[in-house]
């Protein structure tokens, strides 16, 4: 790990090494995902059967498409022999339970004039929630993307997942989705699945909304076909940031650095403390760890490119370069973290206290773990049930309502030298 002194200069490298592994940066593949949106756009099911088996080295046809209730029932027989069943039931449980807490609601204001105003709230008619295949199957996320949407009370959720060479969905996968309230699974992926999705084939429904992480050719076929739907966002790498003085355990930091580090070899850990002592055990801590973790291959490259330790001269400086950074998953350890907290702006999800490591949120906390990536927690949030909704303003005048104001509107699009906005308000007083 690189042990370097806070000041704006490291701020600043950082800043730049991060922004590096931005979705923004990925044009190479831009002309390959273009020519695959456009070509199932134009071909239906044809293009995505073609992409399939050119990729996933799989026959698809309309008949083996879909995922049967017989291939479902035999994941249940599958994961139900690991016990992770009853854990997914756990952890679904109180994800809803926090996202119950999300749901808005519809409302009205009348006044005694005869005016009324309000606010629609309607949930979304379809959404497609993509869901990554291979070594890249992680049924928390399947949970994370399907029940905010299930609370919302989205009428048709759409799941596609790439199937494996042997023209199966991951097991977990399938029971965390079917737990979670999916209406139908696809066994697509890649861009020709969020193409798909967008445009809608023979087979595949068009959805109003697309969410879930995927690759760089996901990623791009994303950002691609917005505008045509609506999307969640485009996933960067995962990242952690351990904001610590000196009362912090430097073994707990350490774990939960290489926790996000083992996802892939773009992954940034980061740990910034005002004590120099806390910085040179983690990173002891950090290079024994290393020796005997699975991922270690992974976790050393994610360290080198994109691994720090920053030490700060006090608590204020520390807290600046936290909001520059905006990480997607910020842990304070300090010795008063929830005052520690109410001065960090910017971050996707905030853990308070050496016991409310990361994955906690990953799997069993509740609240959502997609989260914003590569500084975006400035201006987006995590999932939620917010994002799954949509609101439209209502508008009830009366007469006597009209009347008081009709002159200032007349006025007001003359001024916009809209004669035509001024006159339908004009004839209703004539």
């Amino acid at each position: 790990m690189k042990i370097t002194k806070l000041d704006e200069t490291s701020k600043k490298n950082i800043l730049d090494d991060l922004l590096k592994r931005s979705p923004n940066n990925y044009g190479d593949f831009t002309k390959t995902v273009n020519e695959i949106v456009a070509n199932v756009r134009e071909n239906g099911d044809s293009a995505v059967f073609e992409y399939t088996e050119k990729f996933d080295k799989v026959a698809l046809s309309k008949d083996s498409l879909t995922v049967t209730q017989e291939e479902i029932d035999e994941a249940y027989e599958i994961v139900g022999k690991t016990g992770l069943v009853d854990i997914i039931r756990r952890a679904k449980k109180k994800i809803v339970e926090y996202h119950e807490k999300q749901r808005q609601y519809s409302w009205f204001d009348s006044k005694p004039d005869g005016s009324i105003l309000g606010q629609k709230v309607t949930a979304l008619a379809k959404v497609g929630v993509y869901v990554p295949g291979g070594k890249a199957a992680y049924p928390s996320s399947v949970l994370m993307n399907i029940i905010p949407a299930k609370v919302a009370g989205v009428e048709k959720i759409i799941m596609t997942t790439p199937p494996g060479k042997d023209g199966k969905v991951n097991p977990g996968t399938l029971v965390a989705a079917n737990e979670a309230g999916v209406d139908v699974i696809y066994k697509v992926g890649g861009a020709q699945a969020v193409a798909a999705l967008a445009f809608g084939t023979e087979s595949i429904p068009k959805v109003d909304k697309i969410v879930g992480p995927g690759n760089i050719f996901v990623a791009l076929a994303k950002k691609a076909v917005y505008g045509f739907v609506s999307i969640d966002s485009i996933a960067g790498p995962s990242e952690i940031l351990v904001l610590a003085d000196e009362t912090a355990n430097p073994r707990y930091i350490a774990a939960d650095m290489l926790s996000q580090a083992e996802h892939d070899e773009m992954a940034s850990a980061i740990l910034v403390t005002t004590s120099e002592e806390l910085a040179q055990k983690v990173d002891k801590e950090i290079k024994e760890f290393v020796e005997v973790l699975s991922r270690k291959e992974i976790i050393t490259k994610s360290l080198e490119n994109y691994g720090h330790i920053l030490i700060a001269e006090n608590m204020e400086d520390a807290i600046d370069a936290v909001n520059e950074i905006a990480s997607e998953h910020l842990e304070i350890v300090t010795k008063d973290p929830f005052n520690t907290m109410t001065k960090v702006k910017n971050a996707g999800a905030i853990f308070l206290g050496e016991y409310s490591s990361e994955p906690l949120g990953d799997y069993f906390a509740g609240p959502n773990h997609v989260l914003p990536t590569n500084g975006t927690a400035k201006f987006f949030s995590a999932l939620s049930v917010d994002d799954f909704i949509k609101k439209s303003s209502i508008i009830s005048y009366s007469k006597e309502a009209l009347e008081p104001i009709h002159g200032d509107i007349e006025k007001f699009a003359e001024a916009e030298l809209l004669t035509a906005h001024a006159n339908s308000i004009k004839v209703r007083f004539e």
